[in-house]
């Protein structure tokens, strides 16, 4: 195998590896009784169909990645780049996961009724990312930022979450918002 071809082949592989711990982890591969479909509706079905409404949240974390390792790793290549934007990517799914994040979304965010993701959504979130990583190697730098604004701000504005207030939720709990975000 050549040299340039490792990395691409070792994204893979941790991608691979994602899904087998989280299914080792006891994570449903696909919704009840193998249902698949394109998209997972805000209730029982989000974050067990290929995409749902967190996928712009997994884009944008490309987006953050590319830049963050643009800043600190700008002399390896861009598959070593990608390679380590897959790891963090593939690690925070197999936490997010986890019965504590799971519990802990359920406790301090409106995601009451949360039961994690199947394996195949957390696949595609990691897709997602590696997606947000691409356009962001392509993109001019104000494109970007508007993409990343955009994937923000509509989410926010249909569903009253996204990837900011998903982090401040998990991190500050603030009972506004919360009752902000459940419509009250």
């Amino acid at each position: 195998m050549s040299k340039t071809a490792r990395p691409w082949v070792a994204t893979l592989l941790v991608v691979l590896a994602a899904a087998a711990i989280l299914w080792l982890m006891g994570r449903p591969l696909t919704y009840k009784g193998g249902l698949i479909e394109l998209w997972g509706p805000v209730g029982a079905k989000q974050s067990q169909m290929l995409l749902d409404w967190y996928s712009a949240s997994h884009v944008v974390h490309g987006f953050l990645f590319y830049g963050l390792l643009h800043l600190v790793a700008k002399r390896r290549k861009p598959g070593d780049r990608l390679l380590a934007a897959t790891l963090v990517e593939a690690a925070w799914e197999i936490v997010e996961n986890s019965p504590v994040i799971i519990n802990r979304y359920r406790e301090a965010t409106i995601a009451l009724g949360y039961r994690g993701d199947s394996v195949l959504n957390s696949v595609s979130d990691i897709a997602m990312m590696i997606v947000g990583f691409f356009l962001a190697g392509r993109l001019p730098v104000w494109a970007s930022v508007m993409i990343v604004l955009v994937l923000e701000l509509i989410p926010l504005a249909i569903i009253r979450d996204n990837l900011t207030l998903n982090v401040w939720m998990l991190l500050s709990p603030d009972p506004s918002i919360r009752a902000w975000q459940a419509g009250a």
